[in-house]
């Protein structure tokens, strides 16, 4: 274990003031921590695509709104790391930190102790989201951090602060995050049911019928109606003014009248779902969907061409997973995450699925299929990549879409691309509050099921740590770039341009040191370069540079 230094009472860190507005400070205040917070010094951290959108949103972003449930403000109000609303925040929540002081009341971890960041806390809830490290809580883009014991222990008393070994790179295991949130998106297990105790609403389009057989009526606590539904015996005939945002958990609506459905999709609640029953109908033009809150709010639609939205809700998988047999689009493959589902998927499909791979820069390409095409060949799977800006094509519908780019024409196309009965996951974070013209009589036609998730569980992160522990997942494969706070900026740049093949790593013991390529990196300290494994970063490089780099 590294011997303790003394901590500072100013450091250097990242702060976001606004939005796009990104200064170093060099003299930010080390809190020292209160009875029940914990003072971390933060060893790597990983740049991700998620900080662009709070870099862009800033205060509009879910996560960096006010905390709403579980903590009080009374409570917030004495953590100078929340830092909500308008209040400059610290970017950064793919972290390794090792706790340098506690307070007397900190239980959880111990000084000296190296421990893994899961960023998403999920009981925090905010407005449209949750609350997180990195967005509305201080994240690591900074030398020292403080969290809060009262924050990083859920309510059934795990901690959000997983402990490492010592024997591991900082950033193999600071890249344990960005991996879960990938793993997360393909395990999310799915709501097939009518919510338990939850509302359902009914909303009947004149001249339409409900068939409501199958349906287990029993399960929502409060049944309500609109419009030619108010007849319906059991259920509390309702005005749409009278309902407010947010407030039914199953939306059911028969008919096919594009305005009427727009209107009400505000009334869906995070975790809701929608069932679309055509009746025969059709939309007749694309139909504006929220489309970001299928990632952000884990809204979910489904439909059918028939009046009785049993059958739509039957078509709901258990999972993201891919099926065997599935031919997997991932759309912006050759970027940072995209990467780590193409070679997650190459890992772990059966070999009687194909995985194909589509992104507009050559050179990424390339560099991704230098590390999944042996994969898939030993495995002996259907693989390739394509550029469609060159002419690339698919090599049939696909049957799984995956979205890397957060942009809703792209979504819309994947609707057009889809095999019938097609998932389309949604992982690029449109911004909740975004939605896109939608083909949905496409959609209820081909049985398509739109899934996006938002960050990773504690499950998941423990999972993808159990098979890097194992030997099994090398998460330094996605290592593309170095910096440390000299080029931290220039590095979110980079992931909103894509310039950098694979992640962008920030160690704060390196200073000032520029933003650089690990080819780059070789070529200045070239005793870096026998660290590397066949070209990928390792711990022993990373144990090399700050060494020779600090000298």
């Amino acid at each position: 274990m590294p011997t303790a230094t003394a901590v500072p009472a100013t450091q250097t860190a990242i702060q976001l003031t606004g939005p796009d507005q990104l200064a170093v400070n060099r003299q930010k205040t080390v809190h020292k921590p209160g009875p029940r917070q914990i003072l971390g010094k933060v060893e790597c951290v990983g740049l991700c695509f998620s900080d662009m959108k709070l870099l862009h949103q800033f205060d509009q972003h879910a996560r960096k709104t006010p905390v709403l449930k579980h903590i009080g403000e009374d409570v917030l109000k004495g953590i100078p790391s929340y830092v909500p609303e308008g209040k400059p925040t610290v970017p950064g929540h793919e972290v390794v930190l090792r706790v340098v002081e506690t307070g007397p009341g900190v239980t959880s971890v111990k000084v000296g102790g190296r421990y893994l960041v899961q960023a998403d806390w999920r009981e925090l809830k905010t407005e449209k989201s949750n609350g997180a490290f990195g967005y509305n809580f201080e994240g690591g883009l900074q030398q020292y951090v403080l969290l809060d014991e009262r924050l990083t222990v859920a309510g059934d008393g795990t901690s959000y602060l997983i402990p490492v070994p010592e024997e591991r790179g900082a950033s193999q295991l600071a890249l344990v995050e960005p991996w879960a949130c990938v793993e997360e998106a393909f395990i999310h297990r799915e709501r097939q049911q009518l919510k338990q105790g939850g509302t359902l609403l009914l909303a009947v389009v004149p001249g339409a019928s409900a068939d409501l057989a199958g349906l287990d009526l029993k399960r929502p606590a409060k049944l309500l109606c609109l419009g030619a539904a108010c007849n319906r015996p059991g259920f509390t005939c309702s005005e749409l003014a009278a309902l407010k945002p947010g407030s039914v958990d199953d939306l059911i609506v028969v008919g096919a009248d594009p305005a009427f459905l727009e209107s009400l999709w505000p009334l869906v609640a995070t975790d809701g779902l929608t069932i679309l029953a055509l009746a025969g109908g059709s939309f007749g033009r694309p139909v504006s969907t929220p489309v970001g809150r299928v990632h952000y709010g884990n809204v979910r639609i489904v439909g059918t061409t028939g009046n009785q939205p049993a059958k739509a809700l039957a078509t709901i998988p258990a999972s993201g997973e891919v099926r065997s047999g599935d031919r997997v689009h991932v759309i912006g493959a050759a970027g940072p995450m995209g990467s780590m589902a193409v070679l997650r998927l190459v890992s772990l499909v059966t070999p009687q699925t194909s995985v194909e791979g589509s992104d507009m820069n050559d050179e990424r390409l390339g560099v991704l299929g230098a590390k999944a095409e042996p994969v898939a060949k030993r495995r002996g799977l259907p693989f390739r990549l394509f550029n469609p800006k060159a002419g690339g094509k698919l090599g049939g519908a696909a049957r799984y879409h995956m979205v890397m780019v957060p942009v809703p024409a792209v979504v819309a196309g994947a609707v057009t691309d889809s095999a019938d009965g097609g998932i389309i996951n949604i992982f690029a974070g449109i911004p909740s509050e975004i939605s896109g013209p939608i083909d949905l009589d496409a959609y209820c036609r081909k049985g398509l099921y739109f899934i996006g998730t938002s960050g990773s569980t504690m499950e998941d992160m423990q999972v993808v740590l159990g098979k890097v522990l194992a030997d099994q997942l090398d998460t330094n494969l996605s290592v593309g770039a170095i910096t440390g706070f000299g080029g931290a900026i220039e590095g979110l740049d980079a992931v909103k341009t894509g310039k950098i093949s694979g992640k962008i790593l920030v160690y704060p013991d390196l200073g000032d040191f520029p933003l650089m390529s690990v080819e780059a990196v070789v070529a200045k300290y070239p005793s870096v370069g026998p660290k590397l494994r066949d070209g990928c970063w390792t711990r022993d490089a990373e144990v090399e540079l700050l060494r020779v780099a600090k000298s």
